[in-house]
């Protein structure tokens, strides 16, 4: 009998964590190549993913499997939409669509609402949680990489209701744990949540193509820099 929901959804998404962490946008991200075309972007695909987790959680706030996780101060939308309006201005929600990937995912976030909402747990704890454990080093590293002055444009890092992070976490965890489940539901649900990784990763992949242009760029104007010093540092004497 399976005792731990939490347990089994943390050893059972380790090698799909791995493989989310060795994309190649996600490893040029923490490396802090990170431009703010590709980094809105990112944005506003999350903002739509949120709105359907956050959507379909509220639709389904009494489903025996919910109700224990139902947290609003884990709400992501209201601080995407101040990102949103900090990179795209005042008219953003007009500026900004779903890419192919992420509309997959969205469309499966909605399906899952609809008929097996208990699986609506494996999609909360994929992105919830990461965000709580690393959000303070990506809001950093972003931060840095873009150059950016004051606290715009990060947002959706803060959890300003939560005091503590760490405590937090524990409190989720132990709400996963008292979900009333049977053990096929508990395999469903860390089933779910691999493939969570895997929207994530498809999601991630199509900004890749972008951060690989920034990565030229930047290796093009290094070697310009350096064939313009190695000239200069010549000098004609007769």
């Amino acid at each position: 009998m399976i005792n731990s929901l939490a347990n089994e959804l943390r050893e059972g998404t380790t090698k799909s964590h791995s493989m989310a962490e060795n994309v190649s946008f996600v490893k040029s991200f923490l490396g802090g190549v990170v431009d703010k075309k590709s980094y809105r972007k990112l944005v506003a695909n999350l903002y739509f993913v949120y709105c359907a987790i956050e959507n379909e959680i509220l639709l389904n706030k009494d489903h025996p499997a919910i109700k224990p996780i139902y947290f609003t101060e884990l709400n992501r939308k209201i601080s995407l939409s101040q990102d949103l309006n900090y990179y795209y201005g005042s008219d953003w929600l007009n500026l900004i669509e779903p890419s192919y990937a992420t509309k997959i995912y969205v469309e499966r976030i909605h399906n899952i609402g609809r008929q097996q909402p208990e699986l609506l747990v494996a999609h909360a704890y994929t992105r919830y949680l990461g965000d709580l454990s690393g959000g303070q080093i990506l809001k950093k590293i972003a931060r840095g990489a873009m150059n950016l002055s004051d606290e715009r444009g990060t947002k959706f890092y803060d959890f300003d209701q939560i005091k503590d992070e760490k405590l937090f976490k524990n409190q989720y965890r132990a709400a996963l744990d008292s979900i009333p489940l049977s053990d096929d539901q508990i395999k469903n649900i860390v089933a779910e949540a691999n493939i969570s990784f895997t929207l994530n990763m498809k999601m991630f992949e199509e900004l890749n193509a972008s951060t690989l242009k920034i990565v030229t760029m930047l290796i093009t104007n290094t070697l310009q820099k350096f064939r313009q010093k190695s000239k200069s540092s010549f000098v004609i004497t007769d």
